[in-house]
């Protein structure tokens, strides 16, 4: 007999320590009686991730404490089942008055109602959505157990997350005698990184000769989304076993020994492509926010446009239906098949849809102002205030029936200012707010091809994908009136925004000098609007939330 193990991929909800204790236990359980006697939860699984400045509070910590201890015992009874759980440990660094211990991201392998073994994570991320150095201090010693039981135990090595990503902690570990590596992970997604991850694991045991086991958390959190995507590694590279992504999962791996070396072998979950994983990531997110959030519906501007066509069908594919309401609200310049269009995708999704004109309160904010706009020619002050009328009475809506209002900017009008604060802006959670404009066209002609309720129709209706974009705030209007073309904005955009190129060294790339210096302009003097947008799911390397802290005073170029 050898070794097996699990990857509990895990769904757990930040500061929610009884419900993340009970998953545990409940997986652990399932594990056991399966045959399991490792099971690996993902990084800081006690109290969900990122828990952020709940770390400084004392309270906090003790609790966590208090946690892991009431979960070695409730499994205290499954004999020879280690259990590897992630938790904070330690006390209140900022203390300056008296030594106190420090605080740590730490996993603890408990088995029969002990804590048996304790790691501190050694290489603390401060990149992207990373902060840990605000909270964790660096660990120094490597942690290697043995698991299984007796006659066929083996010996663990045990790291978290970033540690994985250098040679060291990896090459400590099995000079310490790790015959495996148990890698926990709270990880974010963004496109490409479940791959990213497996190819630099890959590189990892290539280079310390070990198998590896890759434990990785899953759900939506705020603005981030874990993917899942656990795997485990031979120690040639080769995959042994793969967990399907953005679902919670239990991958048993069975281990055996061949020539004293460990070898491992699971179930392979399928590749996926890049849109599948954008598309899932971002059902995931809305039904998280929603759900762990406790918000009953949701409610959102349907205009006939793209944007607000693809959040509805991202929000009818994570809530259903029945708990989301589209509200198409016309002005004078709506064209009819606005429309007939918003009405067609409303009908074919079967969500709730209601029109409510604006005419009658434009008209009136229009009377009141015109003593003082006299002699003034309309101009972009008449398009925000038809915007701010429909996110007033989408709002009103929201605080009488409790939905939040999702809203359907994405990523280029975001970066631009294309976006009305109080307006279009106004909501609880900005679903593509991290789409570029060509990505939501790409995506909306994914979703029309992959239906994953087999009812054999395209949630979007083909015209609102064909046709030109516009806000339709002004007569014969279009985005490109006021953009250049979505194509040239979004490289331009990810270039400057996401990996951080000069102004020199996009022009010299071949656009448009006259271009270069609009969208950079426009990206830099809109920051005060984006500090007041609601959060929104992060599905790139970059977004504007906790990837982009820019100064909204700046006078500074390139």
């Amino acid at each position: 007999m050898s070794l097996k193990l699990c990857i509990a991929q895990l769904n757990l909800v930040v500061g929610d320590l009884p419900g993340n204790a009970q998953k545990i236990i409940h997986a652990a359980t399932a594990a056991y009686q399966h045959g399991a006697r490792l099971v690996l939860t993902p990084e800081l699984s006690i109290c969900g991730y990122a828990a952020e400045d709940l770390f400084l509070r004392p309270a906090f910590i003790a609790a966590c404490d208090d946690a892991v201890k009431a979960l070695a015992l409730a499994l205290a009874h499954l004999k020879d089942l280690c259990l590897v759980v992630g938790h904070p440990t330690g006390g209140d660094s900022r203390t300056r008055s008296v030594a106190v211990p420090e605080r740590f991201n730490a996993a603890s392998v408990l088995r029969e109602g002990q804590v048996i073994a304790s790691y501190a994570k050694r290489e603390l991320p401060n990149y992207q959505v990373f902060d840990e150095r605000r909270y964790f201090t660096p660990g120094k010693e490597v942690c290697v157990f043995e698991a299984g039981e007796p006659g066929h135990r083996v010996k663990v090595g045990l790291l978290i997350c970033e540690d994985a990503w250098f040679e060291a902690p990896a090459r400590l570990t099995r000079e310490a005698g790790a015959e495996l590596l148990a890698v926990i992970n709270a990880s974010p997604f963004h496109i490409g990184k479940g791959n990213e991850r497996e190819l630099m694991m890959r590189e990892r045991v290539l280079q310390c000769g070990l198998p590896l086991v890759y434990a990785h958390l899953v759900g939506g959190q705020d603005e981030v989304v874990f993917e899942g995507h656990s795997f485990a590694l031979n120690a040639d590279g080769a995959l042994a076993g793969r967990a399907p992504s953005f679902i919670e999962n239990s991958l048993l791996v069975q281990t055996s020994r061949a020539q004293s070396a460990i070898k491992l072998e699971a179930i392979i979950a399928p590749e996926r492509t890049p849109e599948a994983d954008l598309w899932d990531a971002l059902v995931l997110g809305v039904r998280d926010y929603i759900g762990k959030n406790g918000f009953p519906s949701v409610l959102l501007g349907l205009s006939g446009g793209i944007d607000s066509a693809l959040v509805l069908a991202v929000a009818v594919d994570a809530l259903g239906k029945d708990r989301v309401r589209a509200l198409m609200m016309p002005s004078p310049y709506t064209a009819d098949i606005s429309w007939i269009d918003a009405r067609d995708m409303a009908a074919r999704l079967g969500v709730r849809y209601d029109e409510l004109s604006i005419v009658p309160e434009f008209e009136a904010f229009k009377a009141t102002l015109s003593q003082e706009f006299s002699g003034l020619a309309e101009d972009t002050t008449e398009e925000n205030i038809q915007a701010r009328i429909r996110g007033t009475l989408l709002m009103a809506l929201s605080n009488k029936f409790g939905s939040i209002v999702l809203t359907t900017g994405n990523k280029s009008e975001m970066a631009t200012g294309y976006c009305t604060l109080y307006g279009d802006m106004a909501g609880g959670f900005a679903v593509i707010k991290d789409l570029a404009k060509t990505t939501v066209f790409q995506l909306a002609r994914w979703r029309n091809a992959h239906d994953p309720y087999d009812t054999g129709a395209q949630p979007i209706p083909e015209r609102i994908i064909a046709r030109p974009p516009s806000a339709e705030l002004r007569p014969d209007q279009t985005d490109q009136d006021s953009l250049p073309p979505y194509e040239v904005l979004d490289a331009i955009l990810q270039r400057y925004m996401e990996n951080d190129e000069s102004i020199e060294d996009i022009i010299a790339a071949g656009f448009a000098s006259a271009d270069v210096e609009r969208v950079t302009r426009l990206i830099k003097i809109n920051e005060y609007k984006r500090r007041q947008s609601p959060v929104g799911i992060r599905v790139t390397h970059r977004s504007f939330g906790k990837d982009w802290r820019y100064p909204i005073t700046n006078r500074f170029r390139a």
